[in-house]
């Protein structure tokens, strides 16, 4: 990877100008008409208007965020990122995109259209600052980075803040708080930043009602021991299985549903393992994560399914046999605004499936 020119100077007057530019009305963004979508209509008092603007303070990542208010030129820096903004209705106030890793949902697509896009993979600091950001968001601390966009003490150096989501800052989450936990922590904390804290407030209590539902059967699944096992198979690369580890979303979407991830004494999120050792875990169910639209070898659900199969050891377990698998997007299996629907998936297939060892 290219290192890029460090944040400094030439961002201090980038910014500066910036800062013109929304004093005078937000810029170009500003005028964009809403998507037709209800998921990305701009939230109420996103806008702001000059002279009104509402103060805000949140603690990210251990850092804390203080804006005079609402932000008017976002960079999110990641696709996971992006879909939470635009979910909060804030697609007029962002200045910019990065890092797509697969398609846009429809109801996102016309207001991600009207965004410029700054860098189609990870960003670097240079196209960071071409965008003249007031805040930037991500959805993990490895975006910032001085060979990517610049670590977050040389942002605020150059006054622009920084958000990072608290699904991927562990040392400093209370002890035992949940992904979804930590998912609808960034909403309110988002919503609080930009205005928005209507729209965050119903973001948040309708997945907590989608997590409840996905979770209303788990009273009924066997308990304890008795647990049906999932191996969540997330890619095949070289041949290998790469699978949901202890420290991924998949072991709690497991617990929800009352059922436990088979390899959940791994501390990893998504750790390589062997078909050898997949077969001697003998999972009652396969989630396949579909990366289809990633386009490597073996991303698609297709060639998954298809390597199973003809494996002269997996095809002979009982959940290859009894076709005792799932397919999920594989995006929707790490954290983010869209984790509720694989989770969704997950409860409804197995319960489609008997849900039971």
């Amino acid at each position: 990877m290219r290192h890029p020119a460090r944040l400094g100077i030439a961002l201090t007057l980038a910014l500066a100008t910036a800062g013109c530019s929304t004093a005078a009305g937000g810029g170009p963004e500003a005028d964009t008409k809403p998507a037709t979508s209800s998921a990305s209509k701009p939230a109420a008092g996103a806008a702001g208007v000059p002279g009104a603007a509402k103060p805000a303070s949140v603690t990210s990542c251990g850092r804390q965020v203080s804006l005079a208010g609402p932000p008017r030129r976002a960079v999110a820096l990641d696709q996971s990122s992006t879909e939470t903004l635009l979910e909060l209705g804030l697609q007029d106030r962002m200045a910019g995109t990065a890092n797509l890793k697969t398609k846009i949902p429809a109801p996102y697509e016309a207001a991600y259209a009207k965004i410029p896009v700054i860098a189609p993979k990870i960003a670097t600091g240079e196209q960071l600052r071409a965008a003249t950001p007031d805040f930037v968001v991500a959805g993990s601390t490895d975006l910032y980075t001085e060979d990517r966009a610049g670590t977050r003490e040389e942002l605020d150096a150059v006054k622009v803040p920084t958000f990072v989501s608290a699904v991927d800052c562990p040392e400093h989450n209370p002890p035992g708080t949940t992904p979804f936990e930590l998912l609808f922590s960034d909403y309110e904390n988002l919503g609080k930043l930009f205005g928005a804290e209507e729209r965050a407030g119903r973001l948040t209590a309708n997945q907590r009602a989608a997590v409840a539902r996905a979770g209303e059967s788990a009273s009924k699944a066997p308990q304890g021991a008795d647990r049906p096992t999932v191996v969540y198979l997330y890619s095949v690369f070289n041949g290998m299985p790469y699978v949901a580890g202890k420290t991924g979303l998949p072991s709690e979407m497991s617990r929800i549903v009352g059922a436990k991830n088979a390899f959940d004494d791994v501390d990893e999120d998504w750790p390589e393992v062997s078909w050898e050792e997949v077969a001697r875990r003998d999972p009652d169910f396969i989630v396949i994560g579909d990366l289809s639209e990633r386009g490597r070898p073996g991303d698609s659900a297709e060639e998954k399914r298809a390597t199973m199969t003809e494996h002269p050891v997996i095809s002979r377990l009982a959940a290859v046999r009894d076709n005792k698998i799932l397919e999920v997007p594989g995006i929707e299996l790490d954290p983010s605004v869209r984790s509720v629907h694989a989770l969704g998936l997950l409860a409804q297939g197995m319960k489609d499936l008997g849900h039971v060892r």
